[in-house]
């Protein structure tokens, strides 16, 4: 039992630090994620990114870098990787950390950075979304810029199937900046409450109605043909006594 332990134990470390290591040289390439399977043959490993190109490398050099790097310092055996493009990159957190990243590092301001992609997380079809830039942002004090649209759960069970969550850091001249992104998925909680329109009510008020004319209607004809065999049982012992 205890070797299970360890075994599962050292496969999730494995993961997180091959996750981490992506996400730290591949964050230009808006790195979303990885998945590793094992197979019988070896590991399959695929890597999720916003700009696969810049994964896979001239000639697919990077990946026989990496399949290298996977084997030797991780530990996998045989690795065969395989680049995808992210769905929806404007709802993955880890990309939208990752695009501020690379625009603060170009220079542009963190408040205007923050409300552009407020607004393109939110054009995405996003319920809401949170954006946390922390660091020396204007003084030699560091400090936190919050901004926030829509609706953002914190806590409940909503949290571990709507709320998608990245943390991101960045060495900019003025020292390190931390980026931290929340996206509310538009997936329907599960205190969703929705008043029907009028139209909406006459029709399920017509439909019971007509259920109910129905089932009416097959309880006449069942107790009609329940008095016509009735009927006919009585006529047939009337013939038999005579």
């Amino acid at each position: 039992m205890v070797l299970i332990k360890k075994y599962f134990v050292q496969k999730a470390l494995r993961e997180a630090k091959i996750d981490e290591y992506l996400a730290k040289r591949f964050y230009r390439a808006g790195y979303a994620g990885v998945r590793i399977i094992e197979l019988p043959i070896g590991h399959r490993v695929y890597i999720y990114a916003e700009r696969p190109g810049m994964i896979i490398g001239r000639g697919g050099q990077t990946i026989r870098e990496l399949q290298y790097i996977f084997e030797k310092h991780f530990g996998l055996n045989n690795p065969q990787v395989s680049v995808r493009r992210v769905e929806e990159p404007d709802l993955n957190a880890r990309v939208v950390a990752s695009r501020i990243a690379v625009l603060l590092e170009r220079g542009a301001h963190y408040r205007r950075v923050a409300n552009v992609m407020l607004r393109r997380i939110l054009a995405a079809g996003a319920i809401g979304a949170e954006i946390v830039i922390s660091g020396k942002l204007r003084t030699e004090r560091a400090r936190y810029e919050k901004l926030r649209a829509g609706k953002v759960y914190s806590t409940g069970y909503q949290v571990e199937y709507m709320v998608d969550r990245a943390v991101m850091h960045v060495l900019l001249k003025p020292g390190v900046y931390g980026i931290e992104v929340k996206i509310v998925k538009p997936v329907r909680p599960a205190d969703y409450v929705r008043i029907k329109t009028p139209e909406e009510v006459k029709e399920i008020v017509e439909k019971i109605r007509e259920e109910m004319g129905l089932k009416a209607a097959e309880a006449q004809a069942q107790e009609g043909q329940a008095q016509t065999q009735a009927g006919e049982s009585q006529a047939e012992g009337g013939e038999g006594g005579s």
